[in-house]
This record gives C-alpha cells, structure tokens and sequence, in this order.
C-alpha cells in the first residue's frame, strides 16, 4: 500500500522568511535616515535644515592656495609636469613632499633606462625645489639604483 501522507518538511529551494520586528524595522528607517543625510552632506547641505558655512566655499586647496601659495598635492603635481619635461622622461611616483621656509621640496622617481624583466629597471631619485608659484628653483638627482635593489638601511 501506498502512503498518501503529505510531507511536513520544508524543501530545500525555498528559502525561510522572517517576519520583520519593531527592532529590525527601526533599524532600517535609521539607516535610511543617515544615508540621506550623508548624501546631503556629500552635496554641502545641511542636515537639520539650517544652511552651511561650507555651502558655497571653495575646496581647502583653493584657500590654502591664496593664502600660503601651493598646497602640497598642487606642489607635487607641479613638480611631476616640470621634472617630466626637463628630464624628458615621465616621473614614476612622487616619494616625498617637504616644506621648507617656503620652498616645496619634492622627491620623485623617474625611470631612467627600462629593462626586462623590470625589476632590473635603472630608477634615479630627483629632488626639485618649487617656490610658492610652483616654478623649479633647482632640482638634482640624489639617487640612482636598480628597481629590485633592497635601501639597505637607509
């Protein structure tokens, strides 16, 4: 004889549901809430209806601009396009940002002959000193060495 009784297990393809609780729907509405107010942040609004003092004001690196001269990422980018130029060669990474008595000093390597595999690449290590306009004052190479070499302490 054949058994008729049904089955009282669930099956495996059809995932359990929860019912949402006071808790979890609190949660949810608070979550919703701050992400609004993230995004109004992000757009320079307030979040409680009040204006801003930063609506309206231009980035940090604009201010510091007009007051001090270059920031230091203005520096740095200045000194990758003139040492790219002087040298003829594009500059690999920026390695280091100085200040000193207003001058920017900036450390950056530049490939100088590229070989493979490139861990044998001759790199050079330039310090250029920007004034408050961001021109090269001076610039010199301090460092030459291979890409795999070790500081050895340095």
């Amino acid at each position: 004889m054949a058994d008729t009784r049904k089955s009282k297990t669930r099956s495996s393809a059809a995932p359990k549901r929860r019912r949402p609780t006071a808790s979890t729907s609190a949660k949810t509405k608070a979550a919703g809430q701050s992400e609004g107010s993230r995004s109004r942040r992000a757009q320079g609004g307030a979040t409680d209806g009040r204006s801003s003092a930063s609506e309206g004001a231009q980035p940090s690196r604009t201010r510091s601009s007009s007051r001090n001269g270059l920031s230091a990422l203005e520096a740095a980018e200045q000194a990758r396009e003139h040492l790219a130029a002087l040298l003829g060669r594009p500059v690999e990474a920026v390695s280091g940002v100085d200040r000193d008595h207003g001058n920017w000093i900036i450390t950056a390597q530049v490939v100088e002959l590229a070989r493979i595999p490139n861990t044998t690449d001759v790199l050079g290590d330039y310090e250029a000193i920007l004034d408050k306009k961001g021109e090269v004052l001076r610039y010199r190479r301090t460092r030459r060495y291979h890409r795999g070499q070790t500081d050895g302490g340095q």
